[in-house]
């Protein structure tokens, strides 16, 4: 009875020692060993050799991490009170440092994300916001990527995904798009009456110097109001007709 007791302390001492030594690790990750605490080397992917006690692995993912930044509170340049969140892609590249030079390096990015996202949106106005999103997240993206590489870790991409207003800045928001679309129909009407009186002054410029033209405007004149069902028609007669006319009654 003692010597299966002994046997199975044994075979589990066994089996805890072959799981301390032996790891594997996926393509996708990597073992940050440390020897006696102090870091000793990068291991992977693959099979794993470890010295029970002396030596300690940590794994890290190397994949993209998507990371959702919470809404922020965001006060624009032209202090305007807006909320915003976003969404954060990166992986780490070197680690070493995302282990040692950081003790939470997910909980460090969604932190140093929260705040860049208001600072770097904090010196745009509320127009740039709406209209410019692909350039702020490039804004956003460089900032972030700066702060992070001393940790190892590459951010790849940030998008911002929402950008929510307040009832009475919607409202206002809609009647400025309002009036600026009435401004463009004045502008456009008001452009379209010059372009026409331009064209009457050139056309009453040619008739001015072809008489006969002019007397055949009044001609033409005359026979689109006899269509209609006028009873009485005042037509005006060029003074040089009535004196060709009376030069005519005048000759014996």
């Amino acid at each position: 009875m003692g010597l299966q007791v002994g046997f199975a302390a044994l075979l589990l001492l066994l089996i805890a020692l072959a799981s301390a030594t032996f790891r594997i690790l996926r393509e996708y990750e990597r073992g940050v060993v440390f020897q006696l605490g102090r870091f000793w080397q990068v291991k992977g992917p693959g099979l794993i050799l470890l010295i029970p006690v002396i030596q300690q692995m940590v794994r890290v993912d190397l994949r993209t991490i998507v990371l959702d930044v919470p809404a922020q509170d965001v006060i624009t340049r032209d202090n305007v009170s807006v909320k915003v969140n976003a969404v954060l892609y990166f992986r780490v590249l070197d680690p070493q440092k995302a282990i040692i030079q950081v003790e939470d390096f997910l909980m460090a990015t969604s932190q140093l994300a929260q705040t860049t996202l208001r600072a770097v949106l904090g010196k745009h106005e509320l127009d740039e916001l709406l209209a410019e999103r692909e350039r702020l997240n490039i804004d956003i993206q460089q900032v972030l990527d700066a702060q992070t590489d001393a940790w190892g870790i590459k951010v790849a991409n940030v998008e911002i995904k929402h950008v929510d207003l307040n009832e009475s800045m919607i409202r206002a928001i809609a009647r400025q798009a309002e009036a600026e679309r009435e401004r463009r129909a004045k502008v456009i009407h008001a452009e379209g009456e010059l372009q026409a009186s331009e064209k009457l002054m050139q056309a009453a410029e040619m008739l001015g110097r072809q008489p006969g033209a002019m007397q055949l405007r009044y001609m033409q004149t005359l026979s689109s109001i006899a269509g209609d069902k006028s009873s009485t028609i005042v037509f005006p007669l060029p003074i040089e007709l009535l004196k060709g006319m009376a030069d005519l009654s005048a000759k014996p």
